[in-house]
């Protein structure tokens, strides 16, 4: 397939294609190079490579009875996994930090306050001020078309800013994007956080710096929270970044199970999408942000997850492929909570929407409006039972929950 001069090719493995935002090559044989590293998982001596990290973390033991380390979490998905390792197998004591997205879910919230709770740990929550997050996601939503910049820019930069603060050099994240999708590096090159990654691919290649123009209405004051530390205050504290999954055969499905029945990990269901455990702090992840990501690059997160599913043997490529299609197909919703919250109309919404799609002529989704029609529901029905709901007890969603500590309701 040709996409403008360019030649588009397909993995023969997985879903994903030369057309990747993250950057992705192949083999002789078509075969990704996400799907090759993948292929580590099974050849990998990870009973070795977690004595390594042992090994590492024990150098940031504090002597104080103070924090060992920082980690980032929130209410959805790997947190509680990477805290459960960090505390329960490493025996650290890690001071937790969450970056308030505002788009928090009240099953998020109750996620949170769980976490907290189950693992005694203290937290430190950023809530940078509303109306700047507000003037932020105007210009990146209109000017670059994405609504998450501000929560990818807070996750990525709270961390190391108070890593500096404290004084606590060590930052424990759980898996590398660029590892676990498109194989950008091998897991034995234990690649660590670093500030250009997060510009180039975190960020989309713009800093907070880069957000201020001559032509919007942000200045310093509103961008100040989401700088990242200098070179000179990085260095003064030792501070680094390490990813689990370059140490731990790393499987989120398999993970997050251990977590709901271990800890009550709360779950639940999303209209474009098969999986239950990603995201359900969030109203937009899997709505606004996901469609925009479709209309950019021409797949959406269930394209992940599917991928995912195929490399770990538990998806077959020809269902993947009908699953895919039938949940990008559906609708997006949250819309009208989305547009009260930022102040503009769902007609403007829209049309910002629709100015970033691209057509995407050299794949099966030329029109995304059109629902898909699984014919053989038997394929659906079996992806949905293998991933868990939970039994969310007195909780009904309305309207983004901008701050709270848990529902002692929920059992």
């Amino acid at each position: 397939m040709v996409l403008g001069n360019k030649k588009v090719i397909y993995c023969k493995n997985c879903l994903y294609n030369s057309s990747h935002a993250l950057g992705i090559t192949f083999d002789h044989n078509y075969v990704c190079s996400g799907c090759q590293i993948h292929l580590e998982k099974d050849r990998l001596n990870w009973t070795e490579k977690f004595n390594k990290l042992k090994k590492i973390v024990k150098n940031y033991r504090s002597k104080k009875n103070y924090y060992d380390c920082i980690v980032p979490v929130d209410g959805s998905h790997d947190s509680f996994f990477i805290v459960h390792v960090v505390k329960n197998i490493l025996k650290l004591n890690p001071l937790l930090v969450t970056y308030n997205k505002y788009f928090n879910t009240k099953l998020g919230i109750y996620n949170l306050s769980n976490l907290r709770i189950k693992f005694d740990s203290d937290i430190l929550f950023q809530n940078v001020n509303p109306k700047k997050v507000k003037k932020i996601t105007k210009y990146t939503l209109t000017e670059f078309g994405n609504i998450y910049w501000h929560c990818i820019a807070g996750q990525t930069v709270f961390p190391v800013q108070i890593s500096i603060k404290y004084k606590i050099p060590l930052i424990i994240w759980g898996a590398h994007q660029g590892i676990e999708q498109v194989g950008m590096f091998s897991y034995n090159d234990e690649v660590e956080m670093t500030r250009r990654y997060r510009k180039d691919h975190d960020l989309f290649g713009k800093e907070a710096e880069d957000l201020i123009t001559s032509y919007n209405n942000l200045n310093f004051d509103d961008i100040q929270d989401y700088i990242y530390p200098s070179f000179k205050e990085i260095n003064s504290v030792g501070t680094r970044g390490i990813y689990l999954n370059n140490y731990i055969r790393w499987d989120p499905k398999k993970q997050n199970e251990l977590m709901i029945k271990k800890y009550n990990y709360k779950t639940n269901s999303f209209n474009r999408t098969f999986d239950k455990y990603e995201y359900v702090d969030c109203f937009n992840y899997m709505s606004i942000h996901d469609i925009l990501k479709q209309y950019k690059h021409g797949y959406s997160k269930v394209t992940d997850q599917a991928s995912r599913e195929i490399r770990f043997g538990r998806l077959r490529r020809k269902d993947a492929e009908i699953i895919v299609k039938y949940f990008q197909s559906q609708k997006i919703e949250h819309e009208d909570k989305f547009c009260q919250w930022i102040g503009i109309k769902k007609q403007s919404l829209y049309l910002i929407l629709n100015s970033f799609k691209k057509n995407f002529s050299y794949n099966n989704f030329k029109d995304h409006n059109k629902k898909y029609v699984v014919t053989d529901k038997k394929i659906l029905k079996k992806i949905n039972k293998q991933y868990k709901l939970t039994k969310n007890l007195n909780i009904s969603e309305s309207d983004y929950i901008t701050f709270g500590k848990g529902h002692k309701s929920l059992t």
